[in-house]
């Protein structure tokens, strides 16, 4: 199995979705695991995962903005998408060939786009997890950028990503969707049907279960990666356009916004912005969850799932998202979400979920109940002995 992140601890969407994955193969197989580290205090954490693993075997891949800056010029050179060569790494491929000659593997399973190629060099039955079509999110990306450079540079990606995973695609024996919307972008990049099938992200509800809530909270809570693109412009739109409307309504609102790598710009915001809060990455986030009376996922580009929804959902917390924020989830504007893609719909949501507790209560109860019924990975993830059998 070749990740990308390290699936542990539970912190991020694609840490979560590959560790259920992970658990859910090792009670019928013996796992090799093959992932990329960004540092050594992140190697500490391989113990945990050595019940569901024969074998762990780490690279580490360092960030940096000159590093970036040479994957830039390799993917000009070799028309390959950006996002492939920035995690290209020749250590990971001796890895490879060291590990197959020491033994025979049935089967590799490369999760998301990023290891596909490495996953193409091993000699086995190939099985692609695809978290997202990534063409897709960077093409929708680019449609909410202003004209310019960025805006530009994310219409090429698009359009070498478009190329490269349909040809990716292609070359793998099976081929795991997490929804039929990115299943069909896809297939659409390939030209042809894929084999494999759909199996939406899931996880264990006792994981994370309900959060008591402080009496009359007022937060909203926005949780997720802030270094990723989509993320990040999804949450400028939603500063400047939807929380100026809530926080005319709710003078006590604060909007707790927790993930990594915030931007400069967000940070500037909440320094002259006492309602809103910009933590960075905390390892342990049940202190917002507390304080908040909803979550919010205001993505205007994206695709895959939101494993944020999933969580939400399973503490019983209600979420007010955009169509494409729960997009590929069992979704229904009213009954276990609120859904609304204009700014005065979405302000007017929480502001209802602010001030209605007993609505709050509702939408989160059902939200946990689809939780129970559809996405608990025991469940949701047979469609790998089919794959696997």
């Amino acid at each position: 199995m070749l990740t990308q992140v390290l699936p542990y601890p539970l912190v991020s969407g694609p840490q979560i979705k590959t560790h259920y994955t992970l658990r859910y193969l090792a009670q019928r197989h013996q796992i090799t695991l093959v992932s990329f580290v960004r540092s050594e205090a992140e190697a500490l954490l391989i113990p945990m995962l050595h019940p569901y693993c024969e074998a762990v075997h780490t690279i580490r891949l360092p960030r940096s903005r000159f590093m970036d800056g040479i994957a830039l010029l390799r993917a000009w050179m070799t028309g390959d998408p950006f996002i492939i060569a920035r995690d290209y790494h020749p250590a990971f491929y001796r890895l490879l060939n060291t590990l197959q000659q020491m033994e025979s593997f049935d089967a590799v399973h490369a999760d998301q786009l990023n290891m596909a190629p490495y996953g193409l060099a091993m000699q086995t039955f190939r099985v692609l997890d695809a978290h997202n079509a990534v063409w897709r999110v960077v093409e929708r990306l680019a449609q909410t950028l202003s004209p310019g450079l960025a805006g530009t540079f994310a219409l090429w990606e698009a359009r070498r990503l478009k190329a490269y995973e349909g040809r990716v695609c292609r070359s793998f024996d099976r081929v795991l969707t997490v929804s039929h919307e990115d299943r069909q972008a896809l297939e659409e990049a390939a030209g042809c049907s894929l084999p494999g099938a759909v199996m939406p992200i899931a996880l264990d509800p006792a994981d994370f279960p309900p959060i008591p809530r402080d009496r009359n909270a007022r937060g909203v809570l926005y949780i997720g990666g802030l270094h990723w693109p989509p993320n990040v412009e999804g949450i400028r739109w939603f500063l400047r356009e939807i929380w100026p409307l809530v926080c005319s309504k709710i003078q006590d609102a604060r909007l707790f916004l927790v993930g990594a790598r915030p931007p400069r710009d967000l940070q500037a915001w909440a320094t002259r912005d006492p309602s809103v809060v910009v933590t960075g990455f905390v390892a342990d986030a049940v202190p917002y969850w507390r304080q908040s009376a909803l979550m919010i996922a205001p993505l205007r580009a994206g695709s895959g799932v939101r494993v944020k929804i999933l969580e939400a959902w399973s503490r019983g917390v209600p979420v007010v998202s955009t169509s494409i924020g729960c997009e590929g989830l069992r979704a229904c504007h009213g009954e276990n979400i609120w859904i609304a893609d204009e700014p005065e719909e979405f302000a007017r949501a929480i502001v209802t979920l602010l001030r209605d507790p007993m609505e709050a209560q509702r939408l989160g109860e059902a939200g946990s109940a689809t939780v129970q019924t559809w996405y608990d990975y025991r469940v949701a993830y047979r469609v790998l002995d089919e794959i696997y059998p």
